[in-house]
């Protein structure tokens, strides 16, 4: 097979991970081609909000696995291929060099044992860096099972590495994916997270020490395909961030690709589902909620009519209004419409002038959402912005939500 087809292949198997963002870390470009500080086909996004491009691709599917989610299950009927390490490499560079990708993101499935696969991968990562100089950006998924010297050599080639957990818990993780265990996935996960401490620990120290997965770890779950909740979902979530440090957990609503007694049968993926466990998400992260504050045992899912940030703030109307001029950067971060970038033009702008209606919206507060949740010096300025039914393009449900929260003040 033509290494054409092989990408054809393999790059349409790969569609079906998401974690495939990219990092924002530097590798100092001395010599060679790339560099990770310009570079982050897939489109994803750096940290600072570019949008870059990776080459996305598998670099087999052939499997010995039998996951009953996935596409490239052993005892799914598909056209399998495999590259070779020095195809991988060759690929890569082409791309880069027509300005096409920024990067590679290299996942595989995994043929003969997870060491066969991952030591095959290690190659073709060492051929960019060592035969190219390739100093772009690399993204390398770990094979769980795979032996903790190889997963080593990984962290030392790549720039980010991830350990896709799949599923939320133990249990369904042994009724859809038997071959897999969650012990061994959280070993990696401990493993990878102890190497980076001691690694900023040498670097300290000595800072010639080459840098042991500078961009750090991320992992992948399944949404919809096991019947765990929301409130399951982001407690494992919180979980991985403070105990293992992740940058990032990716949510991938399920895909029926498989006709399977074990599966759901769902008529289209939960995406509304994925999107809002993706905003419960950025709020632990970037905003200061505790997970326990989005969701609770009593109500398992999250609103799908609201985002989780407004519909805490419809529950707390102890809360509001908070007082623009006078309210701490941890406090507008609570208000609806209000983000971190117009928090912390609030907080500098505020210092020289009075905030009014027009200034708040060139500030970059939403303003339709924010305006029922502020006051400026104790002056509500909902009336600024006329009838609400005009304003604000939302559901119904919404709209009278919101009208019954504005009735409280």
């Amino acid at each position: 097979m033509d290494v054409l087809s092989k990408l054809n292949i393999l790059s349409a198997a790969a569609k079906y991970d998401v974690s495939c963002a990219s990092s924002g870390s530097v590798r100092t470009n001395t010599k060679g081609v790339g560099n990770t500080y310009k570079a982050g086909i897939c489109h994803t996004w750096t940290d600072d909000g570019r949008c870059i491009s990776l080459l996305k691709v598998l670099f087999t599917n052939y499997c010995i696995y039998d996951c009953a989610y996935c596409y490239n299950r052993r005892s799914n009927d598909i056209p399998r291929a495999s590259f070779t390490p020095q195809e991988i490499a060759d690929l890569t560079i082409a791309f880069y060099r027509r300005n096409y990708i920024e990067g590679l993101f290299l996942s595989s499935a995994i043929m003969k044992s997870a060491d066969f696969t991952l030591e095959m991968m290690l190659e073709a990562v060492r051929i960019l860096r060592f035969r190219y100089d390739f100093n772009g950006y690399i993204h390398m998924k770990v094979i769980p099972k795979a032996d903790d010297r190889l997963i080593h050599l990984a962290g030392l080639l790549a720039d980010r590495m991830s350990v896709n957990i799949e599923l939320p818990t133990q249990q369904s993780l042994k009724r859809l994916a038997c071959e897999k265990d969650f012990d061994v996935i959280f070993n990696h996960m401990g493993f990878i997270d102890n190497r980076i401490i001691e690694n900023t620990e040498e670097r300290k120290k000595h800072k010639k020490i080459e840098r042991f997965t500078p961009a750090g770890q991320s992992t992948q779950l399944i949404i919809g395909a096991s019947p765990e909740t929301d409130y399951d979902i982001l407690m494992l979530s919180k979980r991985l961030y403070n105990q293992y440090h992740l940058k990032r957990v990716y949510y991938s609503a399920y895909c029926h690709v498989n006709d399977d007694s074990r599966l759901p049968a769902l008529s289209k993926p939960p995406l509304l589902r994925e999107h809002r466990l993706y905003q419960a998400d950025w709020l632990m992260r970037f905003y200061g909620f505790a997970a326990e504050e989005i969701i609770d045992k009593d109500e398992p899912h999250l609103n799908e009519q609201l985002d989780p940030k407004v519909n805490w703030a419809l529950k707390h109307p102890e809360f509001f209004p908070v007082d623009v001029q006078k309210a701490c950067y941890e406090t507008l971060l609570r208000v609806p419409g209000i983000g971190l970038k117009s928090a912390k033009r609030i907080i500098a702008v505020r210092r020289y002038s009075t905030l009014d209606t027009k200034s708040l919206i060139k500030l970059g507060v939403v303003f339709k959402r924010a305006k029922y949740f502020i006051t400026c010096n104790g002056k509500r300025l909902i009336d600024d912005c006329g009838d609400i039914s005009k304003k604000i393009v939302t559901p119904d449900k919404e709209i009278k939500t919101i009208s019954n929260q504005i009735a409280l003040f």
